[in-house]
């Protein structure tokens, strides 16, 4: 059995086309992140840019886009999408600050509650901070969630 990459005869691939409203600072951000990183791991190449990775892994992440649909339209593999997705959304963690730090940041600024993902995180007050008389508008924590 011989492996081909050609359609078969009368037919055609199906184009699908979305409109995908990104910055271009937050591709070249992501693109650049991967250029680093592909350096530092002295990977020689890839089958594509990595603007153009970072744009299918910002399409999949978005608009949750299946792995094969975005795989056959860029002429890869679903498992190559979802390493480049896995490997990205790794990189991006590791540029995050860790969530005591983040906290603690919080804090002294004067935060008193976080909202991280739809969790609500309360800050302990700093000890060496007077406590501020409370309003009853103020004592009632309350998440607040979004969608895109």
């Amino acid at each position: 059995m011989t492996n081909t990459k050609k359609h078969a005869e009368d037919t055609c691939p199906i184009v699908y086309q979305c409109r995908l409203s990104l910055s271009t600072r937050t591709v070249n951000h992501l693109a650049d992140l991967l250029r680093r990183h592909l350096k530092a791991i002295r990977s020689r190449w890839r089958i594509l840019p990595p603007g153009k990775i970072a744009v299918i892994v910002l399409a999949v992440l978005r608009h949750d886009e299946r792995l094969a649909d975005m795989a056959g339209g860029n002429d890869v593999s679903e498992s190559t999408v979802q390493r480049r997705r896995d490997e990205l959304i790794a990189l991006l963690a590791a540029q995050a600050p860790r969530l005591d730090r983040a906290l603690k940041k919080v804090v002294n600024q004067g935060g008193e509650v976080v909202l991280i993902d739809g969790t609500l995180i309360r800050t302990s007050a700093a000890p060496d901070r007077p406590t501020v008389a409370t309003t009853p508008a103020s004592t009632a924590a309350t998440a607040c969630t979004s969608s895109p």
